[in-house]
């Protein structure tokens, strides 16, 4: 994969560079809006407490350290590929870059999973009353089917679902505005923190679960080689799409706090449904329930869809098992890759509840941004013809830092997290030694 991913920019069939920067921000801002918040707001605030607010401004400010990394090298590498192509770039050492590539790819599917398990909760209580683990099986089954319907149908669907997830979010902040022209709620407990293992450690745990509400901006880099200007547009777009979503995530955050008690958000899994429903600003708590629905499937959507063709494109170059490259023949879907990704996701639903995968979701990519901080100071000494945005040097190095202190057990997370992770990339090197040990063999055959 490593030789076909520093091709893929320069061979002769190059993709399209039509987007703009206007059509950069809205998805970055789409692909970071989703069910992190919507599902994730009360887990944060078993953290801290009422200032649940912390973690997620803390997470922002966090993000963009590792933001100016991707600033740099997509104006640098303009291309498809995201860290795979960089860590490539920096070290060129195949299997290095296939588990970066796996890792990333695995994030996708326990991202769908967290959504799936959230999917199967108090949201849904709202239509029918079923076991979580049900719902969520529902739920997982529904987005194979429009993933199996094909690439084009997912991102017609995907758009309609970004712009239902991005008004849910709007009639929060709208709720909370009304509560505070008129007096309702208690803004003061916004203020009131109450930690569990120490303010340190408290604002660091729900710091590293706030992480998975941005996560989002990873994803936007694989448009590098379809904007028209990426030098030029990509950080703004970048920067900006943290910029709004930070604002909206922390106009959600005060709010669900100053409305609904912090045991009642911790002890929920449709934090924001509770918000609704004691809002002195009336909306029917059923049709946001839909709209929370609709954008937990939208993130499980966009996660099941690059992890897919992941495991697609890998299986293409080589790196895993040729048969996870298989299309259907009707559909022109990779239907083995499909059936491959929605399996490792019905063991996470069926194993793991909506933090503890959010957090290996975090936990796989904060190793990702810690090689790729690592690799932008790396390629310093890759110079490049034109013009490109530069970070600070402090920045991806404070950067690194940061992300490998927030996937050391200190930030609180679970042995069960760590295991979980381990073997996901467990299934990873197996893939990767079976497929060297067949192509061996076959070599050696006359």
């Amino acid at each position: 994969m490593a030789e076909v991913i520093v091709e893929s920019g320069s061979g002769q069939h190059s993709l399209k560079r039509v987007i703009g920067r206007r059509v950069l921000l809205l998805f970055v801002v789409g692909d970071i809006l989703g069910a992190g918040i919507y599902a994730l707001v009360g887990k944060v605030a078993g953290h801290v407490g009422g200032a649940l607010w912390v973690p997620f401004l803390v997470a922002f400010l966090l993000s963009a350290l590792t933001a100016t990394a991707y600033a740099e090298l997509v104006g640098k590498y303009p291309q498809a590929a995201g860290a795979a192509l960089y860590v490539n770039k920096a070290f060129n050492i195949p299997f290095v870059t296939f588990i970066v590539a796996f890792a990333v790819m695995m994030s996708g599917i326990t991202s769908a999973s967290a959504a799936a398990r959230a999917f199967g909760g108090n949201y849904l209580t709202e239509f029918v009353t079923l076991p979580v683990v049900v719902g969520a099986f529902i739920f997982l089954g529904l987005v194979t089917l429009v993933n199996f319907a094909g690439i084009s149908e997912s991102i017609k669907v995907n758009v309609v679902l970004t712009i239902i997830e991005a008004f849910g979010l709007l009639v929060i902040i709208a709720i909370g505005i009304y509560a505070l022209l008129s007096g309702d709620g208690e803004p003061s407990r916004a203020l009131e923190f109450h930690p569990a293992n120490g303010a340190f450690l408290g604002v660091l745990g729900g710091t590293a679960l706030a992480f998975y509400a941005l996560l989002g901006f990873e994803d936007s880099v694989n448009l590098a080689e379809e904007a028209r200007n990426p030098q030029r547009d990509f950080p703004r777009a970048l920067f900006g799409g943290l910029a709004v979503a930070a604002i909206v995530y922390l106009g959600v955050a005060f709010t669900a706090t100053m409305l609904v008690d912090t045991r009642t958000l911790t002890t929920s899994s449709g934090p924001l449904l509770e918000v609704v429903k004691v809002a002195g600003l009336a909306f029917p708590p059923k049709l946001f329930a839909l709209i929370a629905l609709l954008a937990v499937g939208n993130t499980a959507l966009i996660n099941m869809l690059m992890a897919s063709r992941l495991v697609y494109g890998m299986a293409r170059a080589g790196i895993v098992p040729r048969i996870f490259a298989s299309v259907h023949s009707t559909r022109s879907t990779p239907w083995v890759a499909i059936v491959f990704t929605v399996g490792v996701a019905a063991v996470l639903v069926a194993t793991g509840d909506v933090s503890d995968l959010a957090d290996t979701t975090v936990l796989l990519l904060l190793c990702v941004f810690t090689i790729v901080n690592v690799a932008v100071l790396v390629l310093r000494g890759d110079r490049v013809e034109h013009e490109h945005f530069r970070a600070p040097s402090w920045m991806p190095a404070l950067g690194a830092v940061v992300c490998l202190v927030l996937a050391l057990p200190v930030t609180g997370r679970g042995g069960d997290v760590y295991l979980r992770a381990g073997t996901l990339l467990a299934i990873g090197m197996i893939l990767w030694f079976v497929n060297r040990l067949f192509l061996s063999e076959g070599q050696r055959s006359p």
